[in-house]
């Protein structure tokens, strides 16, 4: 698991505001500015923060989903957003996504077997007899019936139909897969049963992960590394026992102390953050996280933290522990 299949540099994704009858840009939402990352073969790379800190736009801006203000996604020793549409569909079959919402992402007019008729046609993957066959190998492989092959996407539980989104995203054999808040959606005991079959299907596939969330108890059971991100910033970056043993920036740390603990004997010390998240239109001076974080300095207000290793792939921006100030 040495080999690197992605390497994101310095990804940017900034939506522009317009106002006036002429549309005029008067400034522009920050919704990822500035991430770096990488992802090795094999493994899975755990993403989380709050809502609208810009995880699941990262993941679209990865795929072209959406296309990116600036910045590089190397796949697998491809730069991705310098290549022609017909050249990003052959890349795309190596790249997809598991959407959020097992009920929006499914056409309802479609039975299963159209649905995915209709990507391996699209990609194509055989003749007419080849492609039922893979139908019948991919319901079984996600823990469905064959038959279910003939149903409508309201014939099913959220459960299943997420299991139908996991057939559709694994249908090209690809080698990389988002996972853009697979099981959020779901009943816990549900949740369970994804992850599972996600963990298997990764090993036996050799598939890797980018696996968004903000249940970080989800993230711990599933995730090689884990990357904070907050305000469209990565602001840590650590293998997942390192992160929830010895979190080092404060974000981190408050993120964690959320955490519940299932051992009524032991208490946690709640972080408690004031004050709302700041528009990523109108971000702050300095580092971003200033304006809530309980250690604040007066030079927090004005230096921007640099995201740095500070040991052992340990990646952190604070400019105090990693002694920049």
């Amino acid at each position: 698991m040495s080999e690197t299949l992605i390497e994101v540099k310095n990804l940017k994704k900034h939506f522009p505001i317009k106002k006036g009858i002429f549309s005029k840009t008067v400034g522009y939402v920050k919704a990822v500015d500035d991430v770096s990352f990488s992802i090795k073969k094999g493994e899975t790379l755990g993403l989380v923060g709050e809502s609208g800190c810009g995880k699941s736009t990262t993941g679209r801006v990865l795929l072209r989903l959406l296309e990116a203000t600036e910045g590089s996604v190397d796949f697998d020793g491809t730069d991705v957003f310098s290549l022609a549409k017909s050249e990003m569909r052959k890349v795309r079959r190596n790249m997809q996504i598991i959407f959020q919402d097992p009920y929006s992402s499914l056409n309802p007019r479609m039975t299963v077997g159209n649905m995915l008729t209709e990507i391996l046609k699209l990609h194509n993957y055989g003749n007419d007899a080849q492609i039922r066959t893979r139908i019948e190998e991919l319901l079984v492989k996600v823990g469905l019936a064959p038959n279910h092959a003939t149903r409508y996407p309201h014939e099913f539980s959220g459960g299943q139909r997420q299991r139908i989104g996991i057939a559709r995203a694994l249908s090209v054999e690809p080698k990389f897969i988002v996972c853009d808040e697979p099981v959020s959606a779901l009943d816990v005991s549900i949740q369970a049963q994804v992850i599972n079959l996600l963990q298997d299907l990764q090993k036996e596939f050799n598939l890797t992960y980018l696996f968004i969330a903000h249940d970080l108890s989800v993230v711990e059971h599933i995730s090689n590394r884990v990357a904070v991100m907050y305000l469209g910033k990565i602001v840590e970056i650590a293998d997942y026992k390192t992160l929830y043993a010895n979190p080092k920036h404060p974000y981190t740390q408050a993120l964690l102390s959320a955490v519940p603990i299932a051992d009524p004997e032991r208490r946690s010390e709640r972080i408690i953050l004031t004050g709302d998240v700041p528009s990523p239109a109108n971000t702050p001076s300095g580092c971003y996280f200033h304006p809530r974080c309980p250690k604040v300095k007066p030079e927090c207000k004005v230096v921007t933290p640099e995201l740095k290793d500070i040991g052992n792939g340990h990646y952190n921006a604070c400019i105090f522990e990693n002694g920049q100030v």
